[in-house]
This record gives C-alpha cells, sequence and structure tokens, in this order.
C-alpha cells in the first residue's frame, strides 16, 4: 500500500510510518522558553500523524526540568554534557544518527548557538534535507541584543549555514520580512505556533465561564521569562499610571537575568509591590489554573515571532493586551483583545480601557479569542502544514501554500 506521498510506508508494530524526521534543538529545558515547548508539542503531534520522529538535544544542567513529548513514539537521545565542546560533540551525535536512521530530514530550532551550527554543517557535509526555524531570532530587537557578538557570528558561519538550509520557517508576517531582510531568495514556510487544548476548554464541551463574586480582586497575567525583551518595567510604569481599583497582577514565568529584583525595585518605587505577585516557573496545570481564573492577560514584549501566551490566553477564554512588537493585530480584527504602540502609555490606555469594562464584555471578547484558536491555532491542524512542507522538501509532495518560494 502506498500513502498520499507516493512512498512505501514503513511499520513499527501496527503503526504505520511513512516519513521519519529528526528534530534538532540546543536545549528542552523547560527555562528556555517557547522553541523547546513548541517542539515538543510539534513532535508528538508529527508522530500522531505517522512522522517517526528523533529528537536530539544536550543533555540538562543540573536541576533542570525539560519539556519532554509525551508521545512514546517520538524519541530523545541527548548529548552527554561530558562531551569535549558542544560544537563537537553535537556535531559527532547528529553524525551518527544520521547514519544510523533512514531520516527524511532534519529540522533545526533556533539559530546562533553552537549546536545549530553543528547541524548545519553535518547536513551540509552528508546531504541531508535541512530545515531551520529561527525562533524570531532575526527580529530587529533580537540582533541588537549582544549585538556585536551576533555580527561576528553571522559573517563567521551563521550567514552561510541558513543559505545552506532548504527552507526556513517563520510563524507571522513579521518573521517572514525579517527573514526575507537578512537571508534573501529562500524559501519559506509561514506556519504558526499552536496551541494543545484542555478537553475541558474546547466549545464542543466547555461550560459557560461560571459567574464569580462582584466584590472580588480581578486578576491580570502576564506568562513567560521575567527578561527585559518582555517590557515588564513598561508594564509597571503603565500600572502606575492607571492604577485600577480591585485588580492586581500576577507575572508567572521564570527569572532572569536577574530582572526580577530590576523590577521588585521599580514596584517599591512606586509603591505597587501590593499590587504585583511573582510565582516562578509554574507547572502545565498551575498555568492553565491561573489562566483560568484571569480577567485579563498581558504580553508587553518589545518583540515577539508568535507569542505562544497569547494563543494560551485565548485559548482559556481571556481578552488579551500585547503590542505591536507581537504579531497579533488579529486581537482587534477578531475583537478579543488590544494590540498597541510599544511603550508605556499605549499600554496604559489599553489598560484602563480593559479594566473599566464590565466583566460580561470582557468574558464575551474572551469566547471570540477562543474560538478564534480552535479554528486556526490547534496543533493537529499545523502539524498537518508541517508534514506538506517536509513532504515538498524531500521531493515528495506538491508545493504548499504555506510555503512562499523565492
Amino acid at each position: 500500500m502506498f500513502t498520499k506521498t507516493g512512498r512505501v510506508p514503513r511499520h513499527r508494530g501496527a503503526f504505520e510510518i511513512f516519513m521519519k524526521v529528526c528534530l534538532t534543538i540546543a536545549s528542552l529545558a523547560k527555562v528556555t522558553g517557547g522553541p523547546a515547548t513548541v517542539l515538543q508539542h510539534l513532535s508528538d503531534h508529527l508522530a500522531l500523524q505517522g512522522v517517526e520522529v528523533t529528537v536530539l538535544t544536550n543533555a540538562p544542567a543540573s536541576g533542570q526540568v525539560e519539556v519532554i513529548p509525551r508521545q512514546s513514539r517520538v524519541a530523545v537521545e541527548h548529548v552527554p554534557c561530558s562531551s569535549r565542546t558542544v560544537l563537537s560533540g553535537f556535531s559527532e551525535s547528529l553524525s551518527r544518527l544520521l547514519a544510523a536512521k533512514r531520516f527524511d530530514l532534519v529540522h533545526d530550532f533556533g539559530i546562533w548557538m553552537p549546536t545549530n551550527h553543528a547541524v548545519a554543517r553535518v547536513c551540509k557535509k552528508m546531504a541531508m534535507p535541512l530545515i531551520v526555524s529561527p525562533c524570531g531570532m532575526l527580529a530587529s530587537w533580537a540582533l541588537r541584543h549582544k549585538a556585536w557578538k551576533k555580527r561576528l557570528a553571522w559573517w563567521l558561519y551563521q550567514r552561510r549555514d541558513l543559505q545552506s538550509a532548504t527552507l526556513l520557517v517563520a510563524t507571522a508576517d513579521q518573521e517572514v520580512r525579517d527573514i526575507q531582510c537578512r537571508v534573501p531568495g529562500k524559501a519559506i514556510a509561514l506556519i504558526p505556533n499552536g496551541v494543545d487544548l484542555p478537553e475541558t476548554l474546547t466549545s464542543s464541551g466547555a461550560d459557560e465561564p461560571k459567574a464569580k463574586a462582584e466584590n472580588r480582586v480581578r486578576t491580570a497575567v502576564f506568562l513567560g521569562r521575567i527578561h527585559p525583551v518582555k517590557g515588564l518595567k513598561n508594564l509597571v510604569e503603565a500600572w502606575n499610571r492607571v492604577q485600577p481599583a480591585g485588580w492586581r497582577c500576577v507575572l508567572a514565568g521564570p527569572d532572569e537575568v536577574g530582572h526580577q529584583a530590576e523590577l521588585e525595585a521599580w514596584l517599591r518605587e512606586r509603591k505597587l509591590n501590593g499590587d504585583f505577585q511573582f510565582t516562578g516557573l509554574l507547572a502545565d496545570r498551575q498555568k492553565w489554573n491561573l489562566l483560568s481564573e484571569a480577567d485579563l492577560f498581558i504580553l508587553p514584549s518589545f518583540t515577539e515571532n508568535f507569542g505562544v501566551s497569547v494563543v494560551e490566553a485565548l485559548a482559556a477564554g481571556v481578552p488579551v493586551i500585547t503590542t505591536k512588537g507581537t504579531p497579533w493585530s488579529e486581537l482587534v480584527a477578531q475583537k478579543c483583545g488590544w494590540w498597541v504602540d510599544l511603550g508605556a502609555e499605549p499600554l496604559a490606555g489599553a489598560l484602563r480601557e480593559a479594566t473599566s469594562l464590565a466583566d460580561q464584555d470582557r468574558r464575551d471578547m474572551g469566547k471570540r479569542g477562543r474560538i478564534l484558536v480552535e479554528q486556526k491555532y490547534s496543533w493537529p491542524r499545523i502539524a498537518g502544514e508541517f508534514v506538506e512542507a517536509y513532504q515538498w522538501v524531500i521531493g515528495q509532495g506538491p508545493l504548499t501554500p504555506c510555503v512562499q518560494k523565492a
């Protein structure tokens, strides 16, 4: 029997396999944020669609919690910490894998890291099709962060590595433009990230949101790394200007580069420390519990290639405020949130409007957001787009609508 790709399927037990893919990433540590989570969900849903997936990553540092794929059909291999160097260790491990297994392609997540360079180098040497997801790392703000190191890496290897890839992946229109500016002439697949909807949050089985006490404290939530790129100082300043009565703000996520201490100092100076709560890194169940109790979600980032936390908030039926540093103009078009210019004052304006609405108005916005997620950002649909792009890359399928050829 042949699959729709025209290839004879391979079998693992009773399960039909029609493609073998190696996904590579520097780290699956939960503290690294979005890329690891995206890889986890993508690998799980590729496996459910008949793709045999192997993930290659560095072994976690002591005490780090990894985001591990849940599907038993996804194999995870770690490059030992004892490797002589990250570059040589990852190169040797990937070369061994490619020699031992008949992969159809390699899909690498991220750029700049020694692991990314190792993947590009090995794939070129072994004539293996390579797909690269830059994960927003070609955005202007990202390029300005540690700029001199990135300029050096760009001319030493990164530009050539991206040019050697068969396909680059963007998650939004702005990232397409960023890639076209830096690596002109490459084929680009535009495929958004997604969210795994908890069963209780799907519209087919969800109950009407329960009414909450009128005299309760309303909750605004930020979910992500506590890092300067997230624009949290602008959020603090906006909150200081509005000082919404009867509201609090929860900042949920791991501290990076000591930024939480800076924020706490800002809050003390403005006498706002009683309005804000830091939770640290949350487990999945804790995250969804927090979102289910939220009245508003705020992502004040300077730049995001996508912003998975926005989709998660919308999936939980929570209206969103975010900036034009993110690709979320849909919030306005679908009437489920606010998409504002960068800076404290635009945030303050949206915050003032959002906190002044009646609870039912915010709930109605949240319902529209949840429907948007179900229709456009569910992982089964997105994994299917990746499968079609993979098939085109290996010459076993037509040019898919999500791929823009140079």
